[in-house]
């Protein structure tokens, strides 16, 4: 792997677009993006920083070494493992979110099911009465749910 591509992988590693990197090494992204196609190299003192802002060493940064780049693809795939995981994780708590709503709803139909086989004559069926029960069924999902994705900021 030459300079441009452990450029491009400590960048996207990072993920720094060319904007952000061109700042933090008060250059233009253009400069950035000549580095990374090979078109130019950056000067000694750009190299320095670069090494600083990827916590690399110099030597990483211009010499061509298979260690270095199996331990940066490493970190890269370690990265992109955690995003999915914390994307299943989040995908799992949606799924719970609708498994309970459908949970409380069904209680809510056999509840006004039984209401209406046993206290018929009291008119339950009222939209009003129906309607409470409904938003109260609707505020114990919405507060359920909240605590779920609560517990995940925390």
């Amino acid at each position: 792997m030459d300079f441009s591509e452990k450029l491009l992988t400590l960048r996207k590693a990072r993920d720094l677009t060319q904007e952000e990197l061109a700042e933090k090494l008060n250059v233009s992204r253009q400069s950035v993006s000549k580095w990374e196609s090979g078109q130019a190299v950056p000067e000694l003192d750009k190299i320095v920083a670069l090494s600083t802002v990827f916590d690399v060493t110099t030597d990483y940064l211009l010499k061509s070494s298979e260690i270095d780049d199996l331990s940066v693809k490493t970190e890269m795939l370690e990265k992109q493992q955690q995003q999915m995981l914390l994307r299943e994780q989040r995908q799992q708590k949606i799924r719970e979110c609708i498994l309970y709503g459908i949970v409380v709803y069904l209680i809510l139909l056999a509840v006004c099911f039984v209401e209406h086989n046993f206290f018929w004559e009291w008119d339950i069926w009222s939209p009003s009465i129906f309607m409470a029960e409904f938003l109260t069924a609707t505020a114990v999902v919405v507060f359920v749910c909240a605590r779920t994705f609560r517990s995940e900021k925390q």
